[in-house]
């Protein structure tokens, strides 16, 4: 008599939107999984009302979730983790519990951003912060997926892409669910520069749309922008062919036209004529392309890449350039040989 190989444990670090609806993915498929928040008071309210009303009010949460604020706790409870904090406090959170992690764990990472200050990659931050763990074992999930549509049980695809395949594969079951499709991939540079980045675009077009641009201005921008991101990735060693699938154009586009898209959000209103600090201020939730423009802005200056768009973005966040001046630029900037992407497209 053969028996079924027991569903892992996973722990998630971050009761934010996306972390909320992982959780609430895997409970819904009979997977067990902690939820971790920093806050007690955060985690007394899902346990009393089974929703996540600061980061994610539509969606009811299973009871089988485990939910704490005890970050040792957390971590002890599963092998497999999974980093769903925002990008500029992975180093910390990890850091805090690197002591309990071994070569037994498998941990990835779902923040989209880019370190400030050091220029490094989700998986590169927990390779620094986790150093008991193997490079092998470590990854990201990424993919086009607003949080709200994964919680809802919306049809979503996501992607998979660690240093070693049999751990990927492990991931890649853990999360596949009637609803949410995983695809594995190996490129980890290219899944990742693709997904980081692409918020900075969504910031564009979001600038774009507030200062009442339409949908041809989306377009080019969306198309160029997949060609920035490109140029970067292939800079670092990735493959071209990463940028026409999930975490490329996928991405990108969802996240430039989504109304869900929180940087998109920020784009608009300063588009619209707000301040960058007024419009943080307001928000419960972090805009990740608010400090990877910063990075990667500084990141392409370093290993000559070309990133106008990109460029624009850092002038209009961090040194007060007008939107509108900006577009006048980018529009009037010297006439070029379209790039080709045949390379790219054909991924698709």
């Amino acid at each position: 008599m053969t028996h079924a190989t027991p569903a892992p444990h996973v722990t998630i670090f971050g009761a934010g939107s996306f972390g909320t609806a992982l959780a609430i993915s895997l409970a819904n498929h009979e997977q067990p999984v902690t939820l971790y928040a920093r806050r007690e008071e955060h985690v007394e309210q899902m346990r009393t009302t089974r929703r996540n009303p600061r980061y994610l009010k539509t969606a009811s949460m299973p009871t089988s979730i485990r939910l704490t604020s005890d970050l040792e706790e957390a971590a002890r409870a599963a092998t497999m983790w999974v980093f769903c904090t925002p990008a500029q406090t992975v180093r910390q959170v990890a850091g805090e519990v690197a002591h309990l992690a071994t070569s037994e764990h498998i941990v990835y990472s779902a923040a989209k951003g880019i370190e400030t200050g050091t220029h490094l990659r989700p998986s590169e931050v927990l390779e620094a912060a986790l150093p008991n763990v193997p490079k092998a074992r470590l990854g990201v999930l990424f993919g086009p997926s607003h949080a709200e549509e994964v919680a809802q049980g919306q049809p979503t695809a996501l992607v998979a892409s660690g240093y070693d395949m049999e751990c990927v594969r492990r991931v890649q079951a853990t999360f596949m669910a009637p609803t949410l499709r995983v695809y594995s991939n190996s490129d980890v540079v290219g899944v990742e520069v693709g997904g980081c980045v692409k918020n900075i675009l969504a910031i564009a077009a979001g600038m774009s749309d507030g200062m009442g641009g339409g949908d041809n201005a989306k377009a080019a921008l969306v198309t160029r922008g997949i060609a920035e991101i490109r140029r970067l990735g292939m800079a670092l060693g990735a493959r071209p062919m990463t940028f026409g699938g999930l975490t490329g154009i996928g991405d990108l586009v969802v996240t430039c036209m989504s109304s869900h898209s929180r940087n998109r959000y920020v784009g608009e209103q300063i588009g619209r004529g707000r301040s960058l600090q007024d419009i943080l201020d307001e928000m419960q939730m972090v805009a990740e392309g608010v400090p990877t423009t910063e990075s990667v802005h500084e990141w392409a200056h370093e290993l000559g890449v070309e990133m106008p768009l990109v460029s624009a973005v850092y002038h209009i966040l961090f040194e007060a350039k007008h939107p509108q001046q900006a577009l006048i630029e980018l529009m009037t900037r010297q006439a070029r040989h379209e790039e080709e992407l045949s390379d790219v497209l054909g991924a698709c």
